[in-house]
């Protein structure tokens, strides 16, 4: 095999501008989808624990059919089956400062979609690992549905929250390779762009494999973080009236 260290070395300790811009590019995405993914996933869980069957039933088919399909398929049927039977069609957004191509906008919806679906399931899980008896305590305080979500029942499902969707976002930086399909010039296109012109392709998806691979793990040092800082109050031994901080603090701010 004809190994050219001299093209490794270079593309991977001095990336080109293709390549930093594949990088920032697939970041970009990977923040805004799983930003987009947990507000739909906060809300579809919110409506799948209603009461109320015509709100659950709508969410259930979401979540159904987005779990249900493969993400290539549906990043490719939002940006080129829509278009292609004149439903809609993403175009490029000019915010002053940058153009938003419509393929980048294509891959942030789509990616988001699909990550909602199964964002709902976690958060769902989280919310219903807090106990009945927290619910009824800010109520019975008279405490309205967004601030007992607020300061009783989220800060406890966060915890709870925390480790799958730490590994939610590590799958989401990986799958933004797929979004090359419709022409978004994130790391991996822009290192085939790189392999057309310099036809080293093993030293080249070799470095584009090492940058993921180092995505991921700084991604790990920062996960690991977070479930310290949000987990200590999860270990055995943790006091039952430790689990009422929400009820305490709304008493002490009526008694202000």
């Amino acid at each position: 095999m004809n190994f050219s260290w001299d093209i490794f070395w270079q593309y991977l300790l001095r990336p080109s501008d293709v390549y930093l811009h594949g990088l920032w590019i697939t970041c970009a995405i990977a923040v805004f989808s799983m930003l987009l993914g947990c507000v739909l996933g906060l809300a579809a869980a919110l409506l799948r624990l209603s009461p109320y069957a015509l709100l659950r039933w709508p969410v259930d088919f979401y979540v159904w059919l987005m779990r249900g399909t493969p993400l290539l398929v549906q990043i490719v049927f939002l940006y080129t089956a829509l278009a292609a039977g004149g439903i809609f069609r993403f175009e490029d957004i000019d915010l002053g400062l940058f153009i938003l191509p419509g393929n980048i906008q294509a891959a942030i919806i789509a990616l988001g979609l699909n990550e909602g679906a199964y964002m709902a399931e976690i958060i769902r899980s989280g919310l219903s690992s807090v106990s009945r008896g927290q619910y009824d305590a800010g109520r019975s305080l008279g405490m309205s549905f967004p601030v007992l979500m607020r300061h009783i029942v989220l800060p406890q499902a966060f915890r709870i929250i925390i480790p799958p969707l730490g590994n939610e976002f590590n799958v989401m930086l990986k799958n933004t390779t797929l979004v090359s399909v419709i022409g978004v010039q994130e790391l991996l296109l822009s290192t085939q762009m790189v392999t057309s012109a310099t036809f080293r392709v093993f030293e080249l998806y070799l470095v584009v494999a090492l940058y993921f691979l180092l995505l991921t793990t700084i991604w790990g040092f920062f996960q690991r973080a977070l479930e310290r800082r949000f987990g200590k109050s999860t270990q055995a031994g943790e006091s039952a009236s430790s689990r009422l901080l929400g009820a305490q603090w709304f008493k002490q701010l009526r008694s202000r």
